[in-house]
């Protein structure tokens, strides 16, 4: 058997109280690995949500995400304004070609106006160089009649009786128109 001799029985109390004390230990430790347990549980937790913040963090401190959602927001909310400022410019490049075609119609009709009042001008400026011979023309046309519708006049017996004159044939047998005073 053993070279060792056996060790004395402790006694009954001492055993119940060491068996006692240690089912108190083996409970005490048990609440504590409980306790251990629950924080650990919870520190488990906590770094699972750690760890997706920091992937959240990740994806949007990166670059290439981060231009995606720029790009997004460009296209969401900018690119309206920007396909309207768009038009606009259209609409105003169409306007303006038309402002110019205006402006050079009433430029081309401004020439034409101008031309006008000048050959208008020069008309009145060859009228007036002429004046002078109009005006000795009628004095020469006035003259003229007043010499020849006389004799004219007296010369005819229709023109004699318009002119409330009668056509007699005198003494020596020439006709003339004579007035006779009442």
């Amino acid at each position: 058997m053993s070279d060792q001799p056996a060790s004395p029985a402790p006694p009954d109390d001492d055993l119940r109280e060491t068996v006692d004390l240690m089912g108190k230990l083996v409970a005490r430790m048990s609440d504590r690995v409980d306790t251990q347990t629950k924080i650990l549980n919870d520190l488990d937790g906590t770094v699972a949500e750690a760890r997706s913040a920091a992937f959240t963090a990740a994806e949007q401190t990166d670059p290439e995400h981060y231009g995606q959602l720029v790009g997004e927001t460009i296209d969401g909310k900018i690119n309206d304004n920007l396909v309207r400022m768009g038009q606009m410019c259209v609409d105003l490049f169409n306007a303006s070609n038309r402002a110019q075609d205006a402006l050079k119609k009433a430029e081309e009709d401004r020439s034409v106006s101008i031309r006008q009042v000048w050959e208008r001008e020069e008309k009145a400026k060859q009228l007036k160089s002429r004046l002078p011979w109009f005006g000795l023309g009628a004095v020469v046309l006035a003259l003229a009649i007043t010499l020849l519708l006389p004799r004219f006049l007296a010369g005819n017996a229709s023109a004699c009786a318009v002119l409330g004159a009668s056509w007699t044939t005198t003494t020596t047998g020439v006709d003339a128109c004579v007035f006779y005073r009442e």
